[in-house]
């Protein structure tokens, strides 16, 4: 097994600090160990940065201190002659504290400030405060949506082939299903019975076939109006989900492009909590979800055009049951965590994200994430390449590698995401109804109606990861079931990699990992309650 749950660095990624101006040349030059400059784009503005201190020092405990050294840096890049001035915004869950520019810096000058923020020998790590987001949207076709119910679950056995057994069955739409994460086999053993996933996403909505008796008890944490569309920065109880539209401005200007074009609210939570869990099983109407007794708790952390990273690493600690000031305790400390979500840069050790999931490993929770939608490395995205996670990438109906996602040595395993078109391929041009992670969906076009009533299918990674985290909620249920101690992170990726189906050899492209396999729920179901102390990952009894 690789050492990276141990050494992967952290979430949301380092301010870039190269002011190229020629007052800065003489200024130190700070090792790269505690920058990290990967997230900076030439055309990005910054304004927000996370700073970690060591333990025991002086700046660490005394806010005024640290923002005498903060504004000191300010004057050392020369941002001072164009009147930027900093202030203190917040301390973070990880102990680091996020400060904020009076104006938005392009990216030398983000790179010249982290520099002299490093400058100072108790500095830990500088990092941006940078933007994640929700995987691009791969929608199917409108004219693909289910219209009618039918009783006990019947879309199941029409659309939801990524819940099967990859026995190659022909499946409704006349495809042979090699792809499925054998959930079928699971149920036989958990249901997901007290475990919580936290879905930290966009939030959830009201839908007659969704489960949302947690969401009360989740949180929104988005602390920009701007992004929550709320009246205040503050955080709120709740973890609903208020729309995420871009298509009305301030958003339609401010997040929007010819690359990145306007659209209507997403219900990505819905969605992807849907398949973790959330989806109501065996009730006579709409689709299935993996883990359907287990509680989902709903963590609002994206809104319109994204996410700062800060409110993603406090909200990964609060789930996890960590305390975060400001919030009320979490009464429903996760077992699994996932994270449908991410932006590009490396993730390092002390960044903030990468420190929060050390956190919830500490705590015992799980957390999973999206490998990301980019045909890319995913090692050049974030929380993809944090230490401590398991990463996912998404495979098709065939078995394959879905055309857009992520792959690599920081990819741990595969699931179902869908491939799109016929046969996962996309030079046939055909899109296909098993191309797609089918699951409930809200009907409104902005803010939500309630209850919904509709379901939609959607690609991406983002649709892998809770096959991952549904299936480790199974693991952990069926454990707990029997009276045995929850597997610890590092165990379920052990018995997660050792029982995943390998793809046959007509599909594996060693230039393009994705990990161990695809996720076979029932292998790793029965492989966590069936070892010993001297079996798979020296499980605990």
């Amino acid at each position: 097994m690789r050492t990276r749950l141990a050494t992967r660095t952290l979430l949301f990624v380092s301010l870039a600090v190269a002011g190229a101006f020629s007052a800065h040349a003489a200024t130190p030059t700070v090792s790269n160990s505690r920058v990290n400059l990967s997230a900076l784009k030439d055309t990005g503005t910054y304004h927000r940065f996370i700073v970690t201190y060591s333990n025991g020092s002086l700046q660490r405990s005394d806010r005024t201190v640290m923002m005498q050294g903060i504004n000191g840096a300010v004057r050392r890049a020369g941002l001072d002659k164009t009147k930027v001035t900093a202030s203190f915004q917040r301390k973070l869950a990880t102990g680091s504290d996020l400060v904020r520019t009076s104006r938005a810096l392009n990216r030398d000058e983000a790179a010249a400030l982290m520099n002299q923020i490093a400058a100072d020998p108790t500095v830990l790590d500088v990092t941006p405060d940078v933007m994640m987001y929700r995987d691009p949207l791969i929608k199917a076709p409108a004219l693909f949506q289910p219209t009618t119910f039918t009783p006990n679950d019947t879309y199941y056995p029409f659309y939801q082939w990524h819940l099967k057994a990859p026995d190659g069955a022909i499946t409704y739409f006349g495809d042979a299903n090699h792809g499925g994460a054998n959930v079928n086999g699971a149920w036989d053993i958990a249901d997901g019975s007290n475990v919580v996933i936290a879905v930290l996403d966009t939030g959830i909505t009201e839908h007659v076939d969704v489960d949302t008796s947690l969401a009360d008890a989740g949180y929104d944490f988005i602390s920009d109006a701007f992004v929550s569309g709320r009246p205040t920065d503050d955080r709120v109880p709740g973890g609903w989900d208020l729309g995420d539209w871009t298509t009305t401005e301030p958003w339609l200007s401010a997040c929007t492009s010819a690359s990145n074009p306007p659209e209507d609210s997403s219900w990505h939570g819905t969605h992807v909590a849907s398949t973790a869990g959330a989806e109501l099983t065996d009730n006579a109407r709409g689709m299935a979800g993996i883990a359907y007794n287990a509680k989902i708790l709903p963590v609002r952390v994206l809104g319109h055009c994204g996410g700062y990273s800060s409110d993603i690493a406090d909200a990964i600690v609060w789930a996890a049951g960590g305390h975060v000031d400001g919030v009320p305790d979490n009464q429903h400390p996760a077992d699994v965590i996932n994270l449908s979500l991410g932006g590009s840069g490396t993730c390092r050790t002390y960044d903030q994200t990468g420190w929060a999931v050390h956190v919830a490993n500490q705590l015992g929770a799980v957390v999973v994430v999206s490998a990301g939608n980019s045909n890319d490395d995913a090692r050049n995205y974030s929380p993809a390449s944090c230490p401590g996670v398991i990463t996912v990438a998404s495979t098709g109906i065939t078995g394959k590698r879905a055309y857009y996602s992520n792959y690599g040595m920081a990819v741990e395993i595969a699931a179902p995401g869908g491939g799109v078109f016929q046969d996962d391929d996309p030079s046939t041009g055909v899109i296909s109804y098993d191309g797609f992670v089918w699951q409930a969906l809200n009907n409104g076009d902005t803010t939500p109606v309630s209850p919904g009533t509709s379901y939609s299918g959607y690609a991406g990674t983002s649709q892998a990861a809770p096959h991952v985290a549904g299936t480790v909620a199974l693991m952990q249920s069926a454990r707990k079931a029997l009276g045995l101690r929850p597997l610890k992170p590092l165990q379920v990726l052990a018995i997660l990699r050792k029982t995943a189906m390998r793809p046959s050899m007509s599909l594996r492209d060693y230039r393009h990992s994705i990990g161990a396999g695809i996720v076979d729920a029932e292998a790793a179901v029965e492989a966590s309650v069936n070892g010993t102390r001297n079996g798979p990952g020296g499980l605990p009894r």
